[in-house]
């Protein structure tokens, strides 16, 4: 079973940056596309951006595309999701995900 622990989560005024990291526990990590996904409350879990295994070819949703850049590190087995100019509507729990694995989210606030 793959384990994957994000962190990076926090308050922030709205323009701010913030990043966030996912670690993966050993597995054939470069080979596969990971993701980020994001859930605020009462809504429904949504795909924020993916990177394929070798970071080639990536995806944002349409509402972060411009602030936010997903990026990996496969030698240390982790994802990265650098989250700038941020939004109130960016107010979530964020999880990585690869296949049927969930990380435990991390809470982002986004507030003045």
């Amino acid at each position: 079973q793959v384990q994957l622990v994000e962190s990076g989560g926090g308050l922030v005024q709205p323009g701010g940056s913030l990043r966030l990291s996912c670690a993966a526990s050993a597995f054939t990590f470069s080979i596969y596309t990971m993701n980020w996904y994001r859930q605020a409350p009462g809504k429904e879990r949504e795909l924020v951006a993916k990177i394929s295994g070798t970071g080639g070819a990536v995806y944002y949703a349409d509402s972060v595309k411009g602030r936010f850049t997903i990026s990996r590190d496969n030698a240390k087995t982790t994802v990265y999701l650098q989250m700038n100019n941020m939004k109130p509507d960016d107010t979530a729990v964020y999880y990585c995900n690869f296949g049927t694995s969930w990380g435990q989210g991390t809470q982002v606030n986004i507030s003045s």
